[in-house]
C-alpha cells in the first residue's frame, strides 16, 4: 500500500508551489571517513524482516532509501553507494543539499544509484558492500531477501516507513559499530531542537496534523499518523496530536488514514494544518462548504510546503536535514500559529 500511495502522492504533488529553507545550522560532520572501533562484533540486529548478523566491522557501506545515507555521512563515514533522493530539489547527482554538502565536507564524490523506480541490484552488488543500511524504508520481504544475497541488510525496526529519525540514526550507526556515537548525535540534535524551540513559545500546546489534500479534489484527504516520521517529528517540535485523529486509527501499522470530506470536521480540533500545496489549496478549502467551517481553515493557520523547496523534503527528517532546516520549519509553524491570535 505504501508504494502505491507514494506513487500517487508524488505524481499529485508535481507543480505545487511556498516555504523557503536555508542552511541556518550547519550539521556537524566528523573529519574521518573510517570506522574507528572493532568493538561489538560480531553482532546480531533484529528488525522487522528478520535478523541480520554482522561478523565484523563493515568497511564498504551502502545506504539506500530515504535518509539512510545521511547517517554514515553525519558520523564521518563515506558510503560507497547511496540512493538518489526521490523528492525535493536535487543537484546534478540527485542529492538534497545537506547530503551533498556532507560529501563535500568529507572531500568525497558520491556514487549515486538511480533507483527511484526500483532497486538497482547490479549497481549495489558492484559496490561490494559489507552492509546495506535501510533502517528507514519500505522493503518487502522479497526485496530484503534479494539484497541479503549481496550483503547483510539493516531493515526497519518493525513497520515499513515507520522509523523515526532517532531510530534511523541509532540503528544505522549500530551496524557501523558506532552505536554510541549515533546516540550522542541524536542527543545533540534533540538539544538543538529544544534550544531553537524555546524561541517560539506560541507553539506550546498547539495541536497539529500533517495532511495531504488536493485543491483539485477535496472529496477525501489523508492524515498522517504518528507512525509516519513527518507526523512524529511534529511531536518532537512540541506539537500535539488530538484524540479526534488518534481515535480513527484502526490499524496500528498504518502510516496514514483516509478521511472523506463528509468527515472534514475531524479537523475541528486542529490548530495548525501542515500540508503540501500553495495558496490555491487554501482558497479551495475556504470556498468549500465543509472545509470552510473548520477553524484552522477559516483563520488560514496553514504551513504550506512547496514540493520544489528543501523544507518539503526536510519535513521527513534526518539527522542532517534537521539542523539544516529546523529554524525555518519552526518559523513557518509559528507564523501559522500567529493566525490563531
Amino acid at each position: 500500500m505504501k508504494k502505491k500511495f507514494l506513487s500517487i502522492f508524488t505524481a499529485a504533488m508535481l507543480g505545487l508551489s511556498v516555504v523557503a529553507c536555508g542552511a541556518v545550522e550547519q550539521p556537524a560532520v566528523a573529519e574521518t571517513n573510517t570506522l574507528a572501533s572493532e568493538e561489538g562484533f560480531p553482532m546480531t540486529i533484529t528488525h522487522g524482516l528478520g535478523e541480520t548478523v554482522l561478523t565484523e566491522k563493515p568497511q564498504n557501506v551502502v545506504a539506500i532509501a530515504w535518509g539512510n545515507p545521511d547517517v554514515p555521512l553525519a558520523l564521518g563515514v563515506v558510503p560507497v553507494g547511496i540512493s538518489e533522493a526521490n523528492f525535493g530539489p536535487r543537484d546534478e547527482n540527485g542529492l538534497l543539499q545537506w547530503t551533498a554538502e556532507a560529501f563535500e565536507k568529507l572531500g568525497a564524490t558520491p556514487n549515486v544509484f538511480k533507483d527511484t523506480d526500483g532497486w538497482d541490484y547490479e549497481a549495489i552488488a558492484d559496490c561490494n558492500p559489507d552492509v546495506i543500511l535501510a533502517a528507514y524504508s519500505g522493503l518487502s520481504q522479497e526485496e530484503y531477501d534479494r539484497l541479503s544475497e549481496i550483503a547483510p541488510v539493516v531493515a526497519y525496526p518493525e513497520i515499513p516507513w515507520a522509523t523515526t529519525w532517532q531510530q534511523e540514526t541509532v540503528n544505522d550507526a549500530k551496524a557501523l559499530g558506532l552505536e554510541k556515537e549515533g546516540k550522542e548525535l541524536v542527543a545533540q540534535t534533540e538539544s538543538l531542537i529544544a534550544e531553537k524551540l524555546a524561541a517560539y513559545p506560541n507553539l506550546e500546546g498547539k495541536r497539529a496534523a500533517f495532511c495531504w489534500l488536493s485543491a483539485d479534489d477535496l472529496g477525501s484527504f489523508y492524515v498522517y499518523t504518528n507512525n509516519d516520521p513527518r507526523a512524529a517529528f511534529l511531536g518532537d517540535l512540541g506539537l500535539e496530536t488530538p484524540e479526534s485523529i488518534t481515535n480513527l486509527i484502526e490499524d496500528p501499522t498504518e502510516f496514514a488514514i483516509t478521511v472523506s470530506a463528509e468527515n472534514a470536521d475531524l479537523l475541528n480540533d486542529i490548530d495548525i494544518i501542515i500540508t503540501y500545496g500553495d495558496e490555491s489549496l487554501v482558497e479551495a478549502m475556504q470556498a468549500d462548504g465543509r472545509f470552510s467551517k473548520i477553524p484552522a481553515v477559516q483563520k488560514g493557520a496553514f504551513v504550506l510546503l512547496d514540493s520544489n523547496d528543501v523544507l518539503a523534503a526536510a519535513s521527513t527528517p534526518t539527522v542532517l536535514s534537521i539542523p539544516y532546516c529546523l529554524e525555518d520549519y519552526l518559523q513557518a509553524l509559528s507564523d501559522a500559529a500567529s493566525h490563531l491570535e
